[in-house]
C-alpha cells in the first residue's frame, strides 16, 4: 500500500520536473511492458477475451494513467487528490451491479452513499476552489480504475502477467500518440529526461505498477479478496504521509474529516464485498 501511496507525490515530482504528464504515463506503461516481456508467453487468446482485453488495457492502462497525471500536473495539493481516488471501489461496485448483475445491499448503499459524501464535503474546502479541475480529474481516473476491475473480471481465466503485459503495451502506443499529437516535442523531451526523472519513471513503472498491484495479486492466492482488498483503503494514509514530507503539505480540517469518512466507509465496504 505504501507503493500505491507513493504515486502521487513521486508521480507530482516528475511533472513538476518538466516531464510531460501524457508522456509520464506512456513510458510508465512501455516499462511495465518491457518488464513483463521475459516472463509471459504471448499467444493470440481466444475470441471472447479480445474485446474485454483490449477495454481493460484502454480503461487501466490508457484512462487511469492519462487522468492520473494530468489530475496531478494540474493541482499543487496532492492530499485531496489521493482521498479521491478510493471513489474507485464504491464506482466499481455500481459498475459490477449494472454489466455483472451483482448485488448491493443497503449496507453497502450507506456506505457509497458515506464515501460519495465524504468527497463533496472536500469538494467544498476553500482549499480546493483553485484545485477543481486536477480533483475532477482524479475523479475521472477513478471511474477508470472501476471500469478496468469489472472488465478484470473476463479475464480470469488468462495469466495476470500476460494481461498487464498486453496493457503496458496498448496504453504505451496510445500514450505515446496522443504526447506527441497534444504535447509536441516528445523527442525533445526524452532526449532531455535526466537521471532522476528517470528514476522517478522506473518508480511508477515498477514499484507502483509492478510490485504494488503485482503484490495484491499474490496475495490472493493465499488469502480469500476480502481480507486483502480492504488494506487498499490504506494507500490513502501513506500518500499523504509522503506528501507531507515531500511538500510539506498539511490538510485541512474539512479535508482530514472528509478523508476520515472516506477512507472509513471504503474500508467498511470492502469488508462487506
Amino acid at each position: 500500500m505504501f507503493l500505491l501511496g507513493s504515486a502521487y507525490p513521486t508521480g507530482k515530482l516528475g511533472v513538476n520536473a518538466s516531464v510531460p504528464p501524457i508522456l509520464f504515463g506512456a513510458l510508465r506503461m512501455g516499462i511495465v511492458f518491457i518488464c513483463l516481456i521475459p516472463f509471459c508467453k504471448f499467444i493470440i487468446p481466444n475470441k471472447k477475451y479480445i474485446l474485454p482485453l483490449i477495454a481493460f488495457s484502454l480503461s487501466m492502462g490508457v484512462g487511469v494513467n492519462l487522468f492520473l497525471y494530468l489530475g496531478i500536473n494540474a493541482s499543487s495539493i496532492m492530499s485531496p487528490l489521493v482521498i479521491a481516488a478510493q471513489l474507485s471501489i464504491p464506482i466499481a461496485i455500481i459498475l459490477s451491479a449494472i454489466f455483472i448483475g451483482e448485488s448491493i445491499n443497503y449496507k453497502q448503499w450507506i456506505l457509497i452513499i458515506t464515501a460519495f459524501f465524504g468527497i463533496v464535503l472536500i469538494g467544498f474546502d476553500p482549499k480546493i476552489a483553485d484545485e477543481i479541475i486536477g480533483f475532477l480529474l482524479i475523479c475521472g481516473m477513478a471511474f477508470f480504475y472501476a471500469s478496468s476491475q469489472v472488465f478484470s473480471r473476463y479475464l480470469k481465466e488468462l495469466d495476470v502477467k500476460f494481461t498487464n503485459a498486453s496493457m503496458g503495451f496498448v496504453a504505451f502506443i496510445v500514450l505515446l500518440v496522443a504526447s506527441i499529437f497534444f504535447e509536441g516535442n516528445t523527442m525533445s523531451h526524452l532526449k532531455n529526461l535526466n537521471i532522476k526523472e528517470w528514476l522517478l519513471v522506473l518508480h511508477a513503472g515498477i514499484l507502483c505498477s509492478l510490485m504494488g498491484h503485482m503484490s495484491m495479486f499474490y496475495l490472493y492466492k493465499f488469502y480469500p479478496v476480502g481480507t486483502v482488498l480492504p488494506f487498499y483503503a490504506l494507500f490513502p494514509v501513506f500518500g499523504i504521509i509522503l506528501s507531507f514530507f515531500i511538500f510539506s503539505e498539511i490538510p485541512t480540517l474539512i479535508m482530514v474529516i472528509g478523508g476520515i469518512i472516506v477512507i472509513t466507509s471504503v474500508f467498511l465496504l470492502q469488508k462487506t464485498t
